[in-house]
């Protein structure tokens, strides 16, 4: 039987008379990188907080590391690390300095050696006496992480850990929480809103809308769960719906925004009778999306995964809070 780093069964969080995180159930094995995707104000962040004992569970149970989160919260965040969306260090610190603070507020008397080993694995030996300030961004982020792996945890939480990086600094971190998991055997839950990094990092995922779960399973079991090709088109003009229903090879017609989604079994079959048929109209646009986890979302809640609020976290002051709940 697999070992599991996480279990929480109906985990639920109220503010008052809002439902954030509503009676979930999570098993997440030891050793994988397990991904929550879904929209900003999904609830992703919230279940985090939860899992670390950051917030109090209005209802429900977790186990996180083989310990109950609010039994044993101690024990919990003894055992786990946090890597923050934003890479939060003191500038002023040199990258030894930020690991002996590290060692200060987790009471780590032997921490040398493992402060070491991190820094050759991320390459930052060279620079472990310079200013954290001049470091890159890329730099930054495993120092970061360097720094939640110094107590050796056996689960990382990341939560967004990608927001706001270039590409290729993202595919570099992708790189890294890959590595990070085989070579260190680190649980990891990952948190998201890009459909390309939870498909490409996570061995299985959990999709969230207001606060629910609506699919689990790998990346490709979840895209299995959609038959057919996606068409989106917009016109200059209205199109009479009954015109699109007509067309040979149209499974589905629905409104979305000002234009249409038509679902089809051959988007290739399908467009050149669809164009012929609104070119009066005026194509504005058509695009074309084969089964992935985007659609995936959209078929389960009629909207799109970037639908969310544009919430403000204030990193800086969660951060804050983790490394006082460490001490």
């Amino acid at each position: 039987m697999t070992e599991m780093a996480i279990q929480a069964r109906g985990l639920t969080k109220r503010y008052g008379s809002l439902l954030a995180v509503d009676h979930v159930d999570l098993d997440i094995p030891s050793g994988s990188v397990f991904g929550l995707l879904g929209p900003n104000g999904a609830g992703k962040t919230t279940i985090i907080k939860l899992l670390t004992g950051l917030s109090d569970i209005t209802g429900g149970s977790a186990e996180v590391a083989g310990f109950d989160v609010e039994r044993h919260p101690m024990q919990v965040k003894q055992r786990i690390g946090w890597v923050a969306a934003e890479v939060i260090l003191d500038d002023d610190f040199s990258a030894w300095e930020n690991l002996w603070l590290q060692a200060k507020f987790q009471r780590l008397p032997e921490w040398k050696g493992r402060a070491l080993e991190l820094l050759k694995y991320f390459d930052l030996v060279e620079h472990k006496d310079r200013k954290v300030s001049g470091y890159s961004t890329g730099m930054r982020k495993k120092l970061e992480i360097a720094l939640a792996l110094l107590h050796n945890p056996s689960v990382i939480f990341m939560d967004e850990p990608t927001i706001g990086l270039d590409p290729g600094t993202r595919r570099m971190l992708w790189e890294l929480i890959t590595g990070v998991n085989r070579s260190f055997g680190v649980t990891v839950l990952l948190t998201s809103h890009y459909i390309e990094e939870a498909d490409a990092l996570c061995d299985r995922i959990n999709i969230i809308d207001h606060g629910k779960f609506v699919a689990s399973g790998t990346p490709n079991e979840l895209k299995s769960k959609v038959k057919g090709d996606l068409i989106e088109l917009e016109t200059a003009r209205p199109v009479d719906e009954a015109k699109l229903r007509a067309l040979p090879g149209v499974r589905e017609v629905s409104s979305q925004g000002k234009g249409w989604l038509l679902r089809t079994d051959s988007s290739e079959a399908l467009l050149p009778g669809l164009l012929g048929a609104v070119s009066a109209e005026g194509i504005r646009r058509v695009s074309v999306e084969k089964p992935n986890l985007e659609t995936v979302f959209l078929d389960l809640t009629g909207h799109r995964l970037d639908h969310g609020a544009n919430e403000t976290f204030d990193f800086r002051k969660f951060y804050s809070t983790v490394r006082r709940a460490r001490q």
